[in-house]
């Protein structure tokens, strides 16, 4: 149920005191054969240093090596920061026995502190004594910082699997999201295009549509490993399917966990003139602080839907528009219905996962968006986060 799934991937997680709370806060993920590679990376300007080392070895299309830590984000850290990521996957390498260009970094936690590059040095070291098979969840503890729960999954394709896990609680918004995304698969991919190909259309639109607070953080990293170990070569579109599952399971599982969140919500959009208007107005409602906020205290107040859709910048007619909550119908031919039951939207907004279905009357244009509710506890876990 995790990134060492698929043949040929093995993985550990140690301690190696990068947190002052002794937890393990250091994975090492290992392909035992050259493998295709890609990734996905943060918009933020402020990119973190283990993002601007990783888009440049990633430049050839291939990767054997992935050292992740939590607790420093290695960003806000200036040329130092370049230095200390370089020398952790220098150190991953000599215990390897690989090159230096082979190994990809990424780090996440505070912004601004170093990280003790000693102290990494010797947990690379330890957990490159204890890789295996079994290691995938030792790994997806070692990258969690406010997360609850780890975050894994795995996906059968005909006659190949793909493996992946993430991290992912707070600082989470549209153009990738927050988080990093491990996922490593058995499958052929015969050139690195084959890689961004999959990435592009399997991974992008799933990462695209999550939101928790609307922040775009400094480290966002999804990765992808092909190492071919099954022999089987899967048609493009077989390879994208099964990533995109794989993503929109851990997306669900990281917007579940979310700092202070008690609701999922789920905004499925359909109708849309594109895609890309569908992804806007899921993008607008999932993200918007209103909803959230209406989700969060139970209010049964369909105006806060109406508003978002409407400023999400999407193409359409508003007299067509329709919208359920929960399978509550709350706007019909555009308006609030007469009909609109308050007391049975407060009931569904009741359940663990909230649904709420848009239908813009415009095309085939369709999309899902990814959220969660916004309640006291994400403001206590963020006005403290570093004390």
């Amino acid at each position: 149920m995790s990134v060492t799934a698929p043949a040929g991937f093995t993985a550990a997680g140690v301690s190696a005191r990068l947190k002052a709370s002794g937890k393990l806060d250091l994975g090492l993920l290992l392909s035992d054969r050259p493998a295709m590679a890609g990734g996905l990376f943060t918009t933020n300007l402020f990119a973190a240093a283990p993002v601007v080392l990783d888009k440049r070895r990633l430049a050839n299309g291939s990767a054997r090596a992935i050292v992740a830590n939590s607790g420093q984000a290695n960003a806000g850290t200036g040329r130092e920061g370049m230095e200390d990521a370089e020398a952790i996957t220098a150190a991953v390498a000599a215990v390897l026995g690989i090159d230096d260009a082979d190994v990809l970094s990424c780090s996440t936690g505070v912004i601004g502190p170093r990280i003790d590059v000693e102290r990494a040095a010797d947990g690379v070291a330890d957990a490159a004594a204890r890789l295996s098979i079994g290691g995938g969840r030792d790994f997806a503890t070692a990258i969690r910082t406010t997360d609850k729960v780890t975050k894994e999954t795995v996906v059968h394709g005909d006659g190949f699997t793909v493996g992946g896990c993430a991290k992912g609680a707070g600082m989470i918004a549209p153009d990738l999201a927050t988080l990093l995304v491990f996922l490593t698969t058995d499958a052929v991919a015969p050139s690195p295009t084959v890689v961004r190909h999959t990435l592009r259309h399997g991974a992008a639109p799933v990462w695209n549509s999550v939101t928790v607070d609307g922040c775009t953080s400094t480290n966002d990293t999804v990765l992808l490993l092909a190492n071919g170990a099954s022999g089987v070569t899967p048609a493009p579109e077989a390879l994208v399917e099964a990533v995109g599952a794989a993503c929109h399971d851990l997306a669900r599982q990281i917007v579940a966990d979310a700092e202070g969140a008690e609701t999922t919500l789920i905004v499925q959009v359909e109708g849309a003139a594109t895609d890309g208007d569908a992804q806007k107005v899921g993008r607008s409602v999932a993200g918007s602080m209103l909803v959230k906020t209406a989700i969060f205290g139970k209010d049964p107040n369909p105006g806060r839907i109406i508003q978002a859709v409407g400023s999400s910048g999407a193409h359409f007619e508003p007299e067509r528009v329709e919208a359920t909550l929960g399978g509550v119908l709350v706007v019909e031919a555009g308006r609030i219905p007469p009909s609109f039951d308050p007391e049975k939207c407060t009931e569904a907004m009741r359940e663990k996962e909230v649904v709420i279905r848009i239908y813009l009357g415009e095309g085939l244009g369709s999309a899902t968006a990814f959220g969660c509710d916004l309640g006291y506890e994400y403001v206590r876990i963020n006005g403290e986060y570093t004390t």
